[in-house]
């Protein structure tokens, strides 16, 4: 089953990466941003709570990051700022929130296949959290996850010092989503076009199986219906794909976040 052709959707293969590094920064910047509308858009801002990073082409442990408190539907490309390995500023005017820096550094660190880790408060993945449960594949899309996502089974309130950061990551490991007990969800991709599909993707079969299962005893897929719906829906080109067009959408309509 796992070597069969897998039939899938005629779309456009997206790059994952530009020809050149200034092309490169200036596309995951604009997305990054792009992502931080889409994020407000679906109600998953917090308050201050939440942050999307992207790692810079040029210097892979550096990392761009939404300012503190500055909600989702305003931010900018200008807002973003870049941290160096040791969460300073090293370009932009603002602060930024301590607890982006201890999750979303020691990813960057340990994954360098990763470049672009998205991290939120929802609504239905907070719920899902605490469930203390991995997603089961009841829906075609959540098989993204299946055998693809880890729980991090502790919880310790916030997440300000790098060695709870350090534990995510080591439980991540080459997994593309986590579930955080009692706190929330955190995806992670090669793009981030990739990320923030992943987690709009998460949290959306964290609301689907919890309706679900409010309803009755939902059927659970086969290993072998699972495994041939994450080779369509788990594709890093298909959720390149889903975010352009979301992207094309922000950019029409909210122009101003590419200032």
């Amino acid at each position: 089953m796992t070597d069969a052709p897998v039939a899938e959707l005629d779309l456009d293969t997206l790059p994952e990466q530009l020809d050149s590094v200034a092309a490169e920064r200036a596309h995951r910047k604009r997305q990054l941003a792009v992502a931080f509308r889409l994020f407000a858009r679906y109600g998953f801002d917090e308050g201050i709570a939440g942050h999307l990073t992207a790692r810079d082409p040029e210097f892979p442990n550096r990392f761009w990051v939404n300012p503190y408190a500055v909600h989702f539907s305003r931010i900018k490309v200008s807002d973003l700022l870049l941290l160096d390995e040791n969460g300073k500023v090293v370009e932009g005017t603002r602060r930024t929130n301590k607890a982006a820096f201890a999750i979303h550094s020691t990813i960057h660190e340990a994954r360098e296949d990763v470049v672009a880790v998205a991290h939120a408060h929802t609504i239905h993945g907070r719920a899902w959290s605490a469930l203390n449960r991995l997603l089961d594949p009841i829906i075609q899309e959540s098989c993204a996850f299946y055998e693809n996502h880890v729980l991090f089974d502790e919880y310790k309130g916030l997440v300000l010092e790098r060695d709870e950061g350090v534990r995510i990551a080591a439980r991540l490991g080459p997994k593309r989503a986590a579930i955080l007990r009692h706190h929330g969800l955190l995806t992670v991709g090669r793009s981030v076009g990739e990320a923030a599909w992943w987690f709009i993707t998460m949290e959306r079969a964290c609301h689907m199986q919890l309706l679900a299962e409010a309803a009755g005893t939902p059927r659970v897929m086969t290993a072998e219906e699972a495994t041939l719906a994450a080779r369509q829906f788990g594709s890093a080109n298909m959720a390149r794909n889903n975010f352009r067009l979301l992207e094309d959408l922000i950019v029409e309509q909210e122009p101003d976040v590419l200032d």
